[in-house]
């Protein structure tokens, strides 16, 4: 090894160079490198080993400009490089390289190494110029002009993903073709929230974990100037991923943004510790990085302060709009109420059955008793109840949490004038729950205003004017649900339902399968899908897919009409037994479309009748039903469609 020659003057610019005792040679391979490039590195290879954290090494530590950290196996069981390297990570200066192909450990894998193994410690290694280039942008420099890459360079399984403060122009001249040929993301205000990894080692935090990226994601989301890809689209962009397929660059690329938010969640007596990185999606560099560290009662103010901190990162006009966005978000300042209402959205996003619907509506109960002006919460708690009445048995139990629906959306919309979301809730509310629908469309128009980056909403907007014929206002809102949240099958889901109000069969099923290559276990798909063949007279087609269908009213209703089709009456009249055995009064729409279907049209418009007066949310269809086109033409429908605000 070489002397050690201490940086000069504190001012003076260099980067500290961690590394195991055992891979010396390897970090003075590394060493020479940097120092080729123009860039002063501080070692500690002559400091005796029981003085590895003296004053110096301390100094030199919190100085340094950047802390390239060497993984291996080795460094991997060391104190001493996890110290330091944690150090930098804080700081958010930090530059992993692995020289054995070993992976950062836990609590370090949200920086994205680069590889040296496959190509050496060389100068002419890509993954070797991506550290120099990586290097030199912490020191706001040009890297020194370096030997050409190979023609056909190996690409390691992680690119890098480093933790800096800042990155110069001059810094990426040298990354421009580099990210040309990784593909290109989307508009700099676009921004994708990655799954935040859960280091608490108890799965039981899993819901806090996914809670906050989830809040976070909505919170930007209510930005206007900011377009954020949608939850499920961003959980999905790193699963299933082969090597070299996870960097940042790759998932930014599939995304089509230009950002990414990456980060994750420790809870340990108490003590919440969120760490978060915003980063470049074209080059792979973290354009700004923190750690937060408080009482686990301090979580929202966390959040607070990470979604104002990316969101002045990404549109600096934004600075000093925190509490505007807190108004704007329909939060709460109560950590216990947010922790109820994570937990309760967890219930409900799982879809298990009735139980979990009931759990979450608990807990969004619980949330809303604790902070009474918490929308967020209400809006959930608001949805929650139209599921839980839908699939009510009794027309009165039904009745009651329709009603419930409506009074807790209105509440929402009251606490907070510009949350979209809780006129979402509201619009679902009247239009399923009151089949009020003339009196849904302010609330619908209000969602879609104020949450123009929420597919969810856009999704509920579309799938309404759809089913009020209004496809101007329906087509456009679903593509841009689609564009938000390309990997979402609710959003492919609603796109089906979409086309098949149309009368586009084929894109309909198109767009099924679409959401079933996504989520293969998502139930009513294959109804959706059987019933947009069946509309095309594909029944052989249609019969597999309600085969499929777990929804009783959805795969009872086409296997009735199938029969019917084909002029088995008996098979159809078992169908029609099964769908009021097992849906008793909730399926009175289901049985007037089967009826209508066997011509039997006195009796399919008083199935309608009894419909009505349970408020059956299956109402909402009867507009653009081709299921019902036999008795379009009767006084009886007409009148209906004019008493429900249709015409």
């Amino acid at each position: 090894m070489e002397d050690y020659a201490e940086p000069g003057s504190p001012g003076d610019d260099f980067v500290f160079l961690s590394y195991a005792r055992k891979d010396g040679k390897a970090a003075a391979q590394v060493r020479a490198l940097i120092e080729a490039a123009g860039i002063t590195v501080w070692w500690d290879g002559l400091i005796p080993g029981g003085e590895r954290y003296n004053a110096l090494t301390h100094d030199a530590l919190e100085r340094a400009r950047g802390v390239v950290v060497l993984w291996s196996a080795t460094s991997l069981q060391s104190h001493w490089v996890h110290d330091e390297a944690a150090r930098g990570r804080d700081r958010g200066c930090l530059v992993p390289l692995s020289i054995d192909g070993s992976e950062p450990p836990l609590g370090f894998r949200q920086f994205q190494s680069l590889d040296l193994s496959q190509g050496g410690i060389r100068a002419d290694n890509p993954a070797m110029q991506r550290a120099l280039a990586s290097i030199a942008a912490l020191l706001g420099r040009p890297v020194m002009p370096m030997p050409p890459p190979r023609k056909h360079p190996v690409v390691a399984r992680r690119a890098v993903l480093i933790g800096a403060t800042g990155v110069s122009a001059a810094g990426l001249a040298g990354w421009g073709l580099w990210s040309r040929l990784h593909g290109s993301a989307g508009p700099d205000n676009s921004i994708a929230v990655l799954p935040f990894d859960n280091l608490s080692g108890d799965t039981a935090q899993q819901y806090l974990t996914d809670g906050l990226a989830a809040e976070l994601r909505a919170r930007l989301a209510r930005n206007p100037l900011l377009k954020v890809m949608g939850q499920v689209t961003s959980k999905g962009a790193r699963s299933g991923t082969a090597p070299g397929e996870d960097s940042p660059t790759a998932i930014a690329g599939r995304l089509g943004v230009a950002n990414l938010l990456n980060g994750n969640v420790r809870v340990s007596d108490g003590h919440i510790r969120i760490a978060v990185d915003l980063i470049d999606g074209r080059t792979g560099f973290t354009r700004w990085s923190q750690s937060y560290d408080q009482p686990q009662g301090n979580v929202l103010r966390l959040q607070g302060d990470i979604a104002e901190a990316v969101t002045t990162a990404l549109t600096p006009a934004l600075a000093g709009a925190g509490d505007e966005m807190l108004i704007r978000s329909g939060g709460t300042r109560a950590a216990a109420a947010f922790d109820a209402y994570l937990r309760g959205k967890d219930a409900f996003d799982a879809q298990l059955n009735e139980d979990s619907d009931r759990r979450a509506l608990t807990l969004f109960g619980q949330a809303v008793a604790i902070d009474p002006n918490y929308a967020a919460a209400r809006a959930a708690r608001s949805r929650t109840l139209v599921v839980i009445a839908n699939q009510a048995r009794s027309s009165a139990e039904r009745e009651r949490f329709y009603t419930e629906a409506v009074a807790e959306a209105r509440r929402a919309v009251a606490s907070a004038a510009e949350f979209g979301d809780g006129y979402a809730a509201l619009g679902n509310a009247l239009f399923y729950g009151q089949l009020d629908v003339a009196g849904a469309a302010p609330a619908y128009d209000k969602a879609r205003q104020y949450a123009e980056g929420n597919p969810e909403v856009l999704g509920r907007y579309a799938l309404y004017c759809a089913r009020r014929r209004q496809f101007d206002k329906a087509v456009p809102a679903i593509e841009a649900a689609q564009s938000l949240d390309p990997l979402n099958p609710t959003v492919f889901k609603y796109l089906g339902l979409v086309r098949f109000a149309q009368g586009d069969g084929q894109r309909a099923v198109a767009a099924g399968r679409r959401a079933l290559d996504i989520n293969p276990k998502r139930a009513s798909i294959h109804g959706d899908i059987g019933n947009a063949l069946l509309m095309m007279g594909q029944l052989d087609a249609a019969a597999a897919e309600f085969a499929a269908e777990p929804m009783v009213d959805l795969a009872a209703t086409g296997q009735a009409i199938i029969a019917l089709k084909r002029g088995d009456q008996a098979t159809a009249q078992r169908s029609l037994d099964r769908l009021v055995a097992e849906m008793g009064d909730n399926s009175s729409y289901q049985q007037a479309q089967i009826l209508a279907q066997w011509g039997k049209s006195a009796q399919a418009l008083d199935a309608l009748d009894r419909a009505l007066a349970a408020h059956d949310a299956g109402l909402v269809y009867v507009y653009v039903d081709p299921f019902l086109a036999p008795i379009r033409q009767e006084g009886r429908y007409r009148a209906l469609l004019t008493r429900l605000h249709f015409l």
